[in-house]
């Protein structure tokens, strides 16, 4: 269930992304304004962890995850309705706010978990939530080919329903961690930025390479949607399956972590992602056919690999201390979904300006400053079993 509710809400976020390019030419927006949805979406993100995700420490989760789900439902169905572009940004951004349950959802695993299989749980359950963000796209693209955009809103809004009720009927109570009230424990965020130099690592190489993450889906829609493709929503959202192959890797990432480390297991996993962003360079010089398959392959190596950095850090974040694990939490996902909302920004922006080649750039590089990020304390050692 908890698997099954992570991936429905963060799947919310990523609904938009396959149906930008039919999006905007029902509702008149020129391709920039269209990827401020994408954009809005994560900013949002970034916020509601920010300012609503450290209350996990300090009431029941399980009443929060509640909560967020109707207001979710509500804010879905807005977006369905929309009139204008205006009221479709603001639905985006509220969209983006409570989509946050996911991240009450998680630690509220870890809390669950034995301690000795930490990585293991939490891996299964970013599995449901991976599967959601990448699984997304290709349900939204076939709903949207089909019956329209504004009907995807509504499938989503109906299987949030669901997932509000099974939570307030299938989840424990959760024993508060802290009774600071909540001026403190927003300035504690800080603290824990300043006091962990693990945090501020992971929360930094994470955001880099979500930059990288968030512009090529948020762009692939439209890039595909010109020449020389010519192609729809449905093959667009079809690129997820892509990358759902490589989210399918999260809970052995997580036994890896156990393993040997999560350091170890951060590193390859940034290298994984550098080398697959990398090899789109080669785009140019081959045929349009053979430019999809290396899309794909591509889509899988990086997805792969930032997913596994991703489980990783967690599993890093989740052992720095356990009374403050949702605000831990919060602050390497407010590092991420920055690192998204800049990455769908400088994506459509690097599009418009120097066509895929500048998407495919930017993602190297981000890709690389990461793995750079994980190195920085010296050479990559060997894994020696825990």
């Amino acid at each position: 269930m908890l698997a099954s509710g992570a991936g429905l809400a963060a799947a919310t976020l990523y609904y938009a992304q396959p149906m930008l390019g039919e999006l905007g030419t029902d509702i008149g927006a020129t391709p920039r304004s269209v990827g401020m949805v994408p954009t809005l979406t994560q900013l949002g993100y970034a916020l509601g962890i920010l300012v609503l995700a450290p209350l996990g420490d300090r009431y029941d989760r399980r009443s929060i995850i509640v909560f967020k789900a109707g207001a979710l439902v509500l804010a879905l169905l807005a977006a369905a309705a929309a009139p204008s572009m205006g009221v479709l940004l603001v639905a985006s951004l509220a969209i983006g706010v409570l989509a946050t349950m996911a991240q009450d959802i998680v630690p509220a695993a870890a809390t669950l978990a034995p301690e000795a299989h930490r990585g293991k749980v939490v891996g299964t359950v970013m599995t449901g939530l991976l599967l959601g963000i990448l699984l997304s796209r290709v349900v939204s693209g076939y709903v949207a080919a089909h019956f329209g955009w504004r009907a995807m809103f509504g499938v989503a809004a109906l299987s949030i329903a669901v997932i509000c009720v099974a939570s307030w009927r299938g989840l424990p109570r959760f024993v508060p961690t802290t009774q600071l009230p909540y001026n403190a424990l927003l300035r504690t965020l800080l603290e824990l930025w300043r006091r962990h130099s693990a945090l501020r690592r992971a929360a930094l190489a994470q955001g880099l390479l979500s930059v990288g993450f968030s512009a090529f889906w948020s762009t692939l829609a439209v890039m595909l949607h010109g020449a020389p493709f010519h192609l729809g929503s449905a093959v667009a959202g079809t690129f997820g399956l892509a990358g759902a192959a490589g989210a399918l890797a999260a809970p052995v990432a997580g036994r890896l972590a156990d393993r040997y480390g999560p350091e170890w297991v951060s590193r390859m996993g940034a290298g994984i992602a550098t080398l697959s962003f990398a090899a789109m360079a080669l785009m140019p010089w081959m045929s349009p056919h053979a430019q999809l398959a290396l899309l794909a392959v591509c889509a899988i190596g990086f997805d792969l690999g930032i997913q596994t950095t991703l489980i990783a850090h967690q599993t890093i974040v989740y052992g720095i201390d356990p009374a403050a694990r949702s605000r831990l939490n919060a602050v390497l996902f407010v590092g991420m979904f920055l690192g998204m909302a800049t990455g769908a920004a400088l994506g459509s922006q690097l599009l418009a300006a120097f066509g895929w080649n500048g998407v495919a750039a930017l993602a190297t590089a981000m890709a690389f400053a990461a793995l750079v990020t994980r190195l920085w304390r010296g050479g990559m050692p060997s894994p020696q079993v825990a």
